[in-house]
């Protein structure tokens, strides 16, 4: 017996040493198992309880039970003070100054170059009073078509290869239906626009299958082609620069009637044809001048086709153009190959983020 209680009393003298000199919560945690863990000696006097002559058993329990105690009260009240000082530490390490301006957070994405450039293009012509309108992307051969000047037997549908849902029923090759669609609800005056995805069998660095068209709409009194050319040097001038100027060179479309294309001058050489070392500007091949979209006086036959929506030819004339964003983009960003523009390759399209 007084082996075992003097054992005891050294058990609990080297427990109190080694806790005050304990500098973590780690090290309390390691001195918990030393001390009180299955295998701690303190825990073997417990269990060998049994083994002792019945006179020597209840002071050995109380002695053992006492020590186990005062060790767990001072690991738990030296792992209050152990805590205290750690998280006084941590907050001093990290401080904030919370008069710095916050940082602004990460954008989860960017939007696509050419979601970017048909915004920029619908923002110009809505300022210009245009309104901007939709349509189906599988359109009838109607809209896409007869009600565009062309009936079945026309040469002008030679013009495009079509993808043909069925007899019927085609991917439009153009936003040109949805403007007859409008006309069929709207009696004019009538200044819309009309972006949206359109498809052809192309394939090459210049066409997709796949791309994107705006395509412009103006009918009303006393409009003249004056108009439609005052409307798209604004629209160069706004996309392209201040200093750009436009000109209208004679073409031929089905649904116009004078067509015309629409040419900007050249943001490589000015102009001039030339470049600083006067060498031939490849961008507009040594003519000054960059064709940019079609554009024409609405033909008066398309009149006929809305005829009961107030749209005579003799009290109303109209204009339309229509224009690739891809191609928009390629211009004003100096993208050789549109099919970069649809290969998701996140090193091309970060730099117009």
């Amino acid at each position: 017996m007084p082996d075992a209680a003097e054992r005891l009393q050294q058990l609990r003298e080297e427990a109190e040493t080694a806790v005050r000199a304990a500098r973590s919560s780690s090290e309390l945690e390691d001195l918990r198992v030393r001390f009180l863990g299955r295998r701690s000696e303190l825990t073997g006097v417990l269990r060998s309880i049994g083994e002792l002559p019945a006179s020597e058993r209840g002071p050995v329990g109380q002695a053992a039970n006492s020590v186990r105690e005062a060790v767990e009260s001072l690991l738990t009240e030296h792992g209050r003070v152990l805590q205290s000082a750690e998280l006084d530490a941590r907050l001093v390490a990290d401080r904030v100054d919370v008069t710095l301006p916050g940082d602004p957070p990460s954008p989860n994405g960017r939007l696509h170059l050419v979601t970017q450039t048909r915004r920029e293009i619908e923002d110009i012509f809505t300022g210009l009073g245009f309104s901007v309108v939709e349509g189906p992307e599988i359109e009838l051969d109607y809209y896409n078509f007869t009600a565009l000047n062309m009936p079945p037997a026309h040469p002008a549908r030679a013009m495009q290869d079509t993808f043909y849902v069925s007899d019927d029923v085609v991917l439009r090759t153009h936003t040109s239906p949805v403007q007859v669609r409008t006309m069929e609800t709207h009696e004019p005056p009538v200044y819309v626009i009309v972006p949206g995805r359109v498809y052809r069998r192309d394939s090459d660095a210049t066409h997709t299958p796949m791309f994107h068209q705006v395509e412009g709409l103006a009918v009303d009194e006393d409009i003249t082609l004056a108009d439609l050319k005052g409307v798209l040097l604004e629209f160069v001038r706004e996309i392209f620069g201040r200093e750009r100027e436009i000109r209208l060179r004679s073409s031929y479309f089905p649904f116009t009637e004078p067509s015309v294309e629409c040419d900007v001058s050249c943001f490589a050489c000015g102009g001039a044809g030339t470049l600083r070392d006067g060498s031939r500007d490849p961008l507009c091949k040594g003519s000054g001048w960059i064709e940019i979209l079609g554009a024409g006086m609405v033909d008066p036959n398309l009149y006929g086709f809305v005829a009961d929506r107030g749209y005579d030819p003799e009290r109303v004339q109209g204009f339309a153009f229509g224009m690739g964003i891809e191609r928009i983009a390629m211009l004003r960003h100096g993208v050789p190959d549109l099919r970069m523009f649809f290969e998701n390759d996140l090193r091309f399209l970060e730099q117009f983020a």
